[in-house]
């Protein structure tokens, strides 16, 4: 057998690679957009940056070191130059892949920063494997500015799974409709009509504010804000007051908040201080043809009627009476089961005088 030469025997010694292999090296020399890898091959191994992240703003240098080992996945063996193209974010793809399905699968819940906003949702990563969330599959409300969340680390689950179309869909609104659901369900077992509760303002319109309770909202409508009058709710709460409400009704899901706590209702001492004969002030609050209501405290008003504003004919209340101004009255009927009050400003005029009788004429003189 003829001896082989010492080239030969050298290139035997060392290990045939092919394109699609997976390698491990040790790292020889970083540098600005590549990494070198010895891999026990007659050529080294090179991993440029775009084939070792996605990320463009990463310094190669303080991710990698000299020494570190490595796993990599061939590209190609020979460049043209005798060195062998390697990819390290491929590799890493796929193994986030094989993660991400078993997630899908089991319906694992997974955390992961967000790398990308974009205008139709988020992108996050998972071993490099890219995960999109659509926006209507971020929260669930509506939000029209997903920026808030860049950088910040979220928890979703994988509900759908397509790799060879490059579609893998995250979900995070599934996991707050089941902690919200969670925290509904906590909240009803525990509060009953009558109870007084702390709750955050979440929203305020014309017609009331809702309130969040922790796990479900209630509703505080205008009507329940004051045992007085509101004429706009949101001159009296912003969103994010905290309040204290009573739980005036639960219906099902629903649930109806009040500030007319019972003890405070002014018409428990209403038959002491509006009593028949007393003599009050109070605010014209609004008019009709036949009178006007005067309100005596909050949540307490009393009729005024027209014929009772002035011993001269009034027409109608309008004609002497303006919203907002303060009369004085005496109370001449009080219905406490009714809560009727009644008031008149006539019988705090004096009668009218009768005419003088006109003096005997004197006689005529003879």
């Amino acid at each position: 057998m003829s001896e082989l030469s010492f080239e030969q025997m050298l290139e035997d010694s060392v290990k045939t690679i092919r394109n699609g292999e997976i390698v491990q090296g040790t790292v020889i020399d970083v540098k600005e957009d590549e990494i070198i890898l010895n891999i026990g091959y007659k050529a080294d191994g090179i991993i440029t940056k775009s084939e070792y992240t996605n990320d463009s703003s990463l310094v190669l240098s303080d991710a990698v070191h000299v020494g570190d080992t490595m796993e990599a996945k061939v590209l190609k063996v020979n460049d043209g130059e005798g060195q062998v193209i390697l990819t390290y974010k491929r590799l890493a793809a796929e193994k986030g892949n094989k993660r991400l399905e078993a997630a899908f699968e089991s319906q694992e819940v997974l955390k992961a920063p967000v790398t990308q906003v974009l205008d139709g949702g988020l992108c996050v990563n998972i071993e490099e494997a890219r995960v999109f969330i659509p926006a209507s599959l971020v929260s669930d409300t509506y939000e029209r500015d997903l920026s808030k969340y860049a950088g910040q680390e979220i928890e979703f689950v994988i509900t759908e799974f397509n790799p060879r179309r490059r579609r893998i869909i995250g979900n995070r609104k599934q996991l707050l409709l089941a902690e919200k659901a969670e925290k509904q369900k906590e909240l009803m077992e525990r509060i009953h009509p009558g109870d007084v509760v702390t709750g955050v303002v979440k929203n305020v319109t014309d017609f009331g504010a809702f309130i969040d309770l922790g796990g479900a909202d209630g509703l505080l409508h205008i009507s329940e804000m004051s045992w007085g009058r509101v004429e706009n709710p949101k001159k009296v709460f912003n969103v994010g007051d905290e309040v204290k409400v009573l739980i005036k009704e639960i219906n099902g899901d629903k649930i109806a908040l009040s500030l007319k706590f019972p003890e405070e209702n002014p018409w428990l001492t209403a038959a002491d201080k509006f009593a028949v004969g007393n003599i009050i002030e109070g605010k014209v609050a609004r008019m009709t043809d036949f009178g006007a209501f005067v309100e005596l405290a909050p949540g307490i008003d009393a009729l005024l009627h027209v014929s009772q504003i002035s011993r001269e004919h009034v027409a109608k209340p309008s004609d002497v009476l303006s919203i907002g101004q303060v009369i004085r009255a005496k109370v001449v009927d009080f219905n406490g089961e009714d809560k009727k009050i009644s008031l008149s400003m006539k019988a705090l005029e004096a009668p009218a005088s009768a005419p003088a009788e006109t003096e005997e004429e004197a006689p005529a003189e003879e």
